[in-house]
């Protein structure tokens, strides 16, 4: 039987992407010097943050989040897996030839486009 973890309440499930030891510009940095990773993929998402319009974030999303309220998962080895609250994902990134997620209305039906009325 296969185990996985899902998150609970407005929280999604992030795998945090490595540290790096080298700068952009190339400059490697000595192994005490901490440079905070705060990039990761999404790896689940909660029931309450899927039906969430104000919320669009899916499985496989890379997004910016601040660490400081993630809770380490230790269920890998590597232990890179972090539960983390919606409110600390500040940021999706997205690519311009995908195109955005559809916005789900409240009843978590999809918006129209237009504003056809009948």
């Amino acid at each position: 039987m296969d185990e996985f973890v899902e998150p609970l309440g407005m929280r999604v499930l992030i795998r945090k992407d490595e540290s790096r030891h080298k700068t952009r510009g190339g400059i490697v940095l000595p192994d005490q010097a901490e440079i905070p990773t705060i990039t990761g993929r999404v790896v689940e998402v909660s029931l309450q943050v899927e039906r969430d319009a104000d919320f669009p974030i899916a499985k496989y999303d890379k997004v910016l989040f601040h660490p400081k309220n993630s809770i380490p998962v230790d269920f890998e080895q590597n232990n890179l897996l972090y539960v983390v609250p919606i409110e600390d994902v500040v940021a999706v990134f997205r690519r311009d030839d995908e195109s955005r997620p559809q916005r789900r209305g409240k009843a978590g039906q999809d918006e129209q486009a237009s504003g056809d009325a009948e």
